[in-house]
């Protein structure tokens, strides 16, 4: 069973940046897709970014510019850098990992990002 960790979140001013990472654990693999969804407080779901083992990343309109995700394979970890941060932004951020580019086989506890002056 996979596990997933997320560590990052927080309160930020607007225009600031936030580095949110997520540390896979319980497979000697590294999932075929990593990435994060986010989740507004009116309860509306998104999915931010994500990247295949071999590179292939893929992001949501409205995040791209500004955010971007990497990937450590060989720590089965995954990172979002998120700069330029808007009120837009507030979520609660959650880690997927998935055994293909289409599915969503785990998931982690959700990190709250807040910005605000």
């Amino acid at each position: 069973q996979v596990q997933l960790v997320e560590s990052g979140g927080g309160l930020v001013q607007p225009g600031g940046s936030l580095r949110l990472s997520c540390a896979a654990s319980g497979s000697t693999v590294s999932p075929y897709a990593m990435g994060w969804y986010r989740q507004f407080p009116g309860k509306q779901r998104e999915r931010v970014a994500r990247m295949a083992r071999g590179g292939l990343t893929d992001y949501a309109d409205s995040v791209k510019g500004r955010f971007t995700v990497s990937r450590d394979n060989a720590r089965s970890t995954v990172h979002l850098q998120m700069n330029s941060l808007q009120p837009e932004d507030t979520a609660v951020y959650y880690c997927y990992a998935g055994k293909s580019w289409l599915s969503y086989d785990y998931w982690g506890q959700g990190t709250q990002v807040t910005v605000s002056s």
